[in-house]
């Protein structure tokens, strides 16, 4: 059986997706808050406003501290001259290998979450569908991206 892929994404990664989960929770406790104040003039039960802040509770150390760590325990790469090979999932490991002669181009991208961290996630564009690499430091995703481009074009012209 094949060993998983060694490079681990940055450890700001965590950092991130804490940030961009913290968004739509935010918006879901104001509203939680709101509908909790609104409760009282319509004479909605108790109990289903507690019910409403025990899964807002739950989903906030979820999504906020919970999952950004295991996500980032199982965010593995590695690239060799034939294929890339992404490993990732969260209770579901999943991982794809990407052969180079399937890649048609590579791209960084980054948002203003990523940049704030100087960090940057790189995809790889197949026919079929697109491959990502989040949260690498900004430097390390370029060299990435660079490889990747010089890998294919290499297997490309051996066809």
């Amino acid at each position: 059986m094949r060993q998983p892929p060694k490079n681990f994404i940055a450890k700001d990664a965590v950092k991130v997706w804490k940030i961009s989960a913290l968004i739509p929770i935010t918006v879901f406790w104001l509203v939680l808050i709101g509908l909790t104040f609104m409760a009282g003039r319509f004479s909605v039960p108790l109990w289903t406003v507690l019910i409403g802040w025990a899964v807002m509770a739950t989903a906030t150390y979820l999504s906020v501290f919970l999952i950004p760590a295991i996500k980032w325990r199982r965010w593995r790469y590695e690239v060799f001259e034939q294929e890339i090979d992404v490993q990732h999932g969260i209770f579901i490991v999943q991982r794809t290998l990407v052969p180079m002669i399937r890649v048609q181009h590579v791209d960084t991208k980054q948002g203003p979450i990523l940049k704030h961290f100087k960090l940057a996630t790189v995809t790889v564009s197949t026919a079929a569908t697109t491959h990502e690499i989040p949260a690498l430091l900004e430097e390390e995703a370029s060299e990435l991206r660079d490889r990747i481009s010089r890998l294919a074009r290499v297997d490309e012209d051996d066809v």
